[in-house]
């Protein structure tokens, strides 16, 4: 569906603003069909990224600055999102024997277990190619990389 009938409205001032108009609303659009199959396993999509972040980093560990530097939504707390997962028993804590003052964050088996589950669940290929060609999903990610300069 066309943007403007999705959100009934047909004022922008140039393409460039219905261009960025059309990236939020997409991205909202995105992020609650992600959301709702999260939402079955009781994570939060920040959870479920840094959860990914420590699956490739595995055997060896991250600090909080690297997952801060390597997360997909740079505003969101990274420490706080570290406590939820440990209380979850999804990652582990330890002082890093080097530098006393980091911590190392490891993914525990269940984290593991957890994003082979999701690795299934969470891949929308299907739904998306309903109305993208791999070949347009290629280049709607080139044209992205080129937006962001």
């Amino acid at each position: 569906m066309k943007l403007e009938e999705e959100i009934s409205s047909h004022k922008f001032s140039s393409n460039y603003h219905r261009a960025i108009v059309n990236i939020l609303y997409t991205y909202g659009w995105l992020t609650n069909l992600l959301k709702q199959r999260l939402d079955n396993h009781d994570i939060t999509l920040q959870q479920y990224n840094i959860l990914r972040i420590l699956r490739g980093q595995f055997p060896n560990p991250a600090t909080v600055n690297l997952l801060r530097e390597r997360m997909l939504d740079k505003m969101s707390d990274a420490s706080r999102i570290v406590d939820r997962l440990y209380k979850k028993g999804l990652l582990s804590r330890s002082t890093n024997e080097k530098d006393r003052r980091a911590v190392d964050i490891l993914i525990t088996k269940k984290g593991l277990d957890l994003l082979k589950k999701l690795d299934t669940e969470m891949n929308i290929d299907d739904e998306l190619s309903l109305n993208l060609k791999s070949d347009e999903a290629g280049l709607l990610s080139d044209l992205l990389d080129k937006f962001r300069g």
